[in-house]
């Protein structure tokens, strides 16, 4: 016999189905969102009552293709049910987009970073003067941001929403609840940027409906270097990590990475690496704080002219990328890899040390190479990253909100 406690959990968790489909395929109809979900047609009928009640859905008429009969009652988010803001923080700007309930982007404008300062006192004041200016030109309540999203590259706590150790600050941490509260209400999420990447990349090879996809990886190539790894289980349901992957122990060489150790994938692969191996400079040196694009663009002009050293430091970087790969798909499995990130613009002068680095895998010499494709557009990734993980949260939050009332 259920219980009353029982039967709301039962309606809370048939109202996530609910949203969670109408997140994946758009807006539908009762007997899409019955077919996608499972739920019997009078289920759904009373979820979506109950949501549009409460404003969290809308239904809108969608006119049949041949212009004849009554118009199809489809249902959506109600855009304007809770705004979310995401934040990303990279080497050389910092980017703050705003988007609504249902996942328009309304708002987006980029700060850059000075490279002089890595302390976060400046970055904390400017961060939240940046979040108030955001909501201020789009003429809504703070209150009425129920999330705020924020990546970052480097090593996060998500359950603190505590920036640990990143490029941009080293060890000086950020304590991004403590930045925004009291004066927020919205949840605070940080994530692991190339987390996000991975997310999107999956949800994208699966609405291209990619055959036989159970995982994919997403290797950002760049002032730093990171991975993220999206797996989908038996139900479908998409996990995502990102390990620590750029300062993951690949040789004892002796090159200093910017996280203090030595021989880090990183300290080959990123662009301060890259730069110090061209110009033969000692792998002990303190690394470039920031590598400008343009001085890697001449590095690269100069390897695909011919010079010596300007070839072999790509090529140990890609060696290094390819031997931190051949693990992974040894831990793992074999999975199609999204190579991402401004680093993309090199690749063609990294991937015969890719190569040879993944040929080094047993599982690679058995079953051959992982699929890998080059997706540059790293920021666009990232954002649909954002949007997904903090919508989905949003969902979570009304659900929750409407149970306690």
């Amino acid at each position: 016999m259920l219980t009353k406690s029982s039967t709301e959990l039962v309606r809370q968790q048939n109202s996530a189905l609910v949203l969670a489909s109408l997140r994946r395929h758009g807006p539908l109809a009762h007997t899409d969102i019955s077919q996608h979900t499972g739920l019997a047609s009078a289920t759904v009928s009373a979820i979506t009552a109950d949501l549009e009640r409460a404003e969290v859905l809308e239904r809108r008429e969608q006119q049949a293709a041949a212009s004849r009969g009554r118009p199809r009652v489809i249902f959506g988010q109600r855009r304007e049910a809770g705004y979310l803001i995401a934040v990303r923080i990279s080497s050389d700007m910092v980017q703050y987009s705003l988007a609504d309930y249902g996942g328009t982007l309304l708002d987006r404008f980029e700060e850059p970073r000075n490279h002089a300062d890595v302390s976060t006192g400046p970055f904390a004041a400017s961060f939240v003067a940046a979040l108030e200016r955001l909501v201020e030109r789009s003429q809504i309540r703070r209150d009425d941001v129920l999330v705020v999203s924020i990546s970052s590259k480097g090593l996060v706590d998500p359950a603190s929403a505590r920036l640990v150790w990143s490029p941009v600050f080293g060890a000086q941490q950020v304590d991004f609840a403590a930045l925004l509260q009291p004066a927020w209400r919205a949840k605070i999420l940080l994530s692991n940027e190339t987390l996000l990447v991975a997310h999107a990349m999956a949800s994208r090879m699966e609405k291209a409906r990619v055959n036989d996809l159970h995982a994919v990886a997403a290797l950002s190539l760049g002032h730093s270097i990171g991975l993220g790894i999206a797996r989908f289980d038996h139900m479908g349901e998409l996990s995502v990590t990102a390990p620590n992957f750029g300062h993951m122990l690949n040789s004892a060489d002796g090159k200093l990475c910017r996280c203090g150790a030595q021989g880090c994938i990183e300290a080959s692969a990123g662009f301060y690496g890259i730069l110090r191996t061209a110009f033969e400079v000692p792998p002990d040196t303190i690394p470039a704080k920031f590598v400008p694009l343009a001085e890697m663009d001449k590095i690269a002009l100069r390897a695909r002219q011919g010079h010596r050293m300007s070839e072999y430091a790509f090529r140990q970087a890609g060696l290094a990328l390819g031997q931190g790969l051949s693990r992974m798909v040894s831990l793992y499995e074999t999975m199609p890899i999204a190579i991402t990130g401004p680093g993309t613009r090199y690749f063609d002068l990294m991937q015969r040390g890719v190569e040879e680095g993944l040929a080094q895998s047993q599982q690679v010499r058995l079953f051959g190479a992982p699929p890998i494709s080059i997706v540059p557009e790293e920021a666009t990734l990232a954002l649909e990253g954002h949007l997904a993980r903090a919508l989905a949260e949003m969902d979570h939050d009304i659900i929750a909100a409407k149970a306690a009332e």
